[in-house]
């Protein structure tokens, strides 16, 4: 019996419970601890045997060693689930640096090729050949005259 739970010894502390549950059954109990408190909860599930002495004796070292491989397997399929969800997420991680890269790269950099609506010519400097009154910036009107207006767009 101990022969067969010596791998999973090696990874960490097993619990063994053993009570008598009527004048002919006993229960045996292997709990496994969890090495730490991230570790899966299926790592930890314990088993449970009752049966009599005889059946005990005959049969419970060969249902330990099942035991103590399934648990193995489990703990091996686990870590495998983890490493392919890392590898993954880096993956798509890659890969959306590269699209942005390449939108980047696809972006015009260089300023004569910015649209036409920002880069408008302003008006003419002429200036207005009668102009008597200009208002300020407030609307109210000025007594001086305007010497020369221009025209500003400004687009956004």
């Amino acid at each position: 019996m101990f022969f067969e739970l010596m791998p999973l010894l090696a990874e960490r502390t097993v619990l063994i419970t053993v009570a008598r549950e009527s004048n002919t059954t006993i229960r045996v109990n292997v709990c496994p601890k969890r090495t730490s408190e991230s570790e899966n909860a299926a790592l930890s599930t314990a088993l449970s045997f009752v049966g009599t002495p005889e059946e005990l004796d005959r049969d419970f070292a060969k249902e330990l060693a099942a035991y103590v491989d399934t648990h193995q397997q489990l703990g091996s399929t686990l870590a495998q689930a983890k490493a392919t969800m890392e590898a993954a997420a880096r993956a798509a991680q890659e890969e959306a640096k590269r699209k942005a890269d390449e939108r980047r790269k696809a972006k015009p950099s260089n300023p004569t090729s910015a649209p036409a609506s920002t880069t408008q010519p302003a008006a003419s400097a002429t200036p207005d050949p009668s102009p008597t009154a200009a208002s300020n910036l407030f609307g109210a009107a000025s007594a001086e005259p305007v010497q020369s207006q221009k025209e500003c767009r400004l687009s956004l």
